[in-house]
């Protein structure tokens, strides 16, 4: 198995009434649960925009430095996520397609390493 990061970004989606926000959020709500039936939901959060961003951080001479919200010239925004284990790309497609039809807005797949490969130790040249 594994794991795969289905996202939208918040510019993605077009301008949703509260209604249609409503809507979306139990139609999405019953793709995750069928996600939960399958065995393949791990986790997810949606309603995620730049208003949620609580600081950025980057490297500055080996130390972090600090800043309160989103880079000004960012555009995007993360919008929402859900996270599954599942056997092949194939089924990653299938559910984010489920997704994507249900709030009518797109989805992207990120695969991951399987956790058997983040236990290994890690080989030597």
């Amino acid at each position: 198995m594994a794991e795969y990061l289905i996202t939208f970004n918040d510019e993605w989606v077009p301008e949703q009434t509260e209604e249609d926000l409503r809507t979306k959020s139990v139609a999405g709500h019953a793709v995750i649960a069928e996600m939960e039936e399958a065995g393949v939901f791990l986790f997810s959060n949606g309603g995620i925009d730049a208003s949620t961003a609580i600081g950025s951080v980057e490297a500055k001479d080996g130390e972090p430095i600090f800043s309160d919200g989103p880079y000004v010239e960012t555009k995007e925004h993360l919008g929402g996520f859900c996270v599954i284990d599942v056997p092949d790309d194939e089924t990653a497609r299938y559910w984010a397609g489920r997704l994507a039809v249900v709030l009518n807005w797109p989805q992207e797949i990120h695969r991951f390493p399987g956790r058997e490969r983040h236990n290994r130790p890690a080989e030597t040249p």
